[in-house]
């Protein structure tokens, strides 16, 4: 039947493998010959030429120029088309939406920055969200309806049964019942919802300190504290999309936190969020203890603590290697993940230092020896980690020649 994917085995279905194995090759390379690409997908010469005029024709691949550098003629060089398609990605946070486009290279052709101070009345929701988004595609050059898909990264999740935001009550604007609905309406295009803390470990996981691994937590602490859990090769949201949300977990060493999602805080919040390292600080003795948003703030403090082996500083990093441990031990005893990621300034400010300190007593605390690194994906991850995610889904609609 027309318009059919096509059954699995027959030559239609052959050829569209092998224009994807392509143009992943083309993603991945950069500008290749045809002769290159036979040797890569093991296709031969007139069967890769067919499969890039095929390609071509269907606007997926250009041509881009030829090779230099070698006697006789230059061959012709191919690369994919960035303007075949364009995906989105919102970074939302109680005060600002960062908003970015890329094309289908993944490279980002526009961005804007949208302030969402305060909690009095403002804009509402859906017109934070289409303005940021509009201001990034203002910036590429394109309009709304160029963008193929969009993903949106908040604090918290959507509930799948209620299409309610759960655990970020500190996000104003984003719990109407109705929400989903109003963006559905206003957007033009697909619209998925993530945790930022997923998409920062979808970031990692595909550029970053995570890439070839299937089985990994990622650590963040920033404005809070919160896990991405990779099991499988595949993020696990849990039932309601609460899996990771480690901020509200009990641990020894604080008073138990009732009411977690009314305090919008748990034990491991108050023991190792970015909150508790200025008063961490003064009880080592660190002095001229930084004032400031709490994240940056601790950004500052772990900085500054890494340059010093002995003394306050050394002494601060060690109490809050200790109390990071305390946490993940419950995490990587369960999990048994191959590799814990640190993520967030509050985690990569003190780099290899706090590393160790905290491998080193996660392995007193836990069974489980997973090996710590820390985070790669440094600028804007939970941005990045957005348009990944709409790119991936993108690349898979567009680069379907079965269709």
């Amino acid at each position: 039947m027309a318009g059919t994917a096509g059954t699995p085995g027959t030559p239609r279905v052959l050829r569209a493998m092998n224009d994807r194995a392509a143009l992943d090759l083309l993603l991945e390379h950069g500008p290749l010959s045809r002769t290159r690409i036979g040797r890569l997908t093991g296709l031969s010469k007139p069967t890769a030429s067919q499969l890039l005029a095929r390609l071509e024709a269907a606007g997926l691949v250009l041509a881009t120029g030829t090779t230099e550098g070698r006697p006789g003629p230059g061959a012709r060089l191919y690369a994919v088309n960035p303007a075949a398609a364009y995906a989105a990605g919102l970074d939302v946070t109680s005060g600002r939406i960062r908003a970015a486009v890329a094309d289908v290279t993944g490279r980002t052709v526009g961005a804007y920055e949208l302030p969402t101070p305060g909690r009095g009345p403002g804009r509402p929701v859906v017109r934070q969200v289409t303005d940021a988004l509009d201001g990034a595609v203002k910036a590429a050059g394109l309009s709304r309806a160029d963008v193929h898909r969009l993903v949106i990264g908040t604090p918290g999740a959507f509930d799948p049964r209620t299409g309610r935001l759960r655990y970020a009550s500190h996000l104003p604007g984003w719990h109407s019942p109705t929400l989903l609905e109003e963006l559905a309406a206003a957007l033009p295009m697909p619209v998925e919802y993530e945790n930022d803390v997923n998409l920062v470990a979808l970031a990692e996981q595909r550029l970053g300190a995570a890439r070839g691994h299937q089985d990994f937590v990622l650590l963040w602490n920033q404005e809070g504290l919160g896990a991405a859990l990779v099991l499988g090769g595949r993020l696990h949201r849990g039932w309601t999309g609460g899996a990771g949300e480690v901020g509200f977990l009990p641990v020894p060493g604080v008073p138990l936190v009732r009411r977690v999602t009314r305090a919008n805080s748990g034990g491991f919040q108050e023991l190792a969020g970015s909150r508790a390292l200025p008063e961490l600080a003064r009880r080592c003795g660190v002095e001229d203890v930084p004032a400031g948003p709490h994240a940056e703030a601790a950004a500052a403090l772990l900085a500054r603590a890494a340059g010093h082996a002995t003394g306050p500083h050394h002494e601060l990093l060690r109490a809050y290697a200790t109390r990071l441990a305390t946490g993940l031990a419950s995490l990587v005893s369960v999990l048994d993940p191959e590799l814990v990621v640190l993520g967030g300034a509050a985690l990569t400010s003190g780099g290899e230092v706090l590393r160790a300190l905290v491998q080193a007593e996660l392995a007193e605390l836990a069974a489980s020896r997973p090996r710590l690194v820390v985070g790669e994906v440094r600028e804007q991850p939970v941005l990045r980690g957005a348009l990944e995610s709409a790119l991936a889904t993108t690349r898979d609609e567009v680069f379907d020649t079965a269709r």
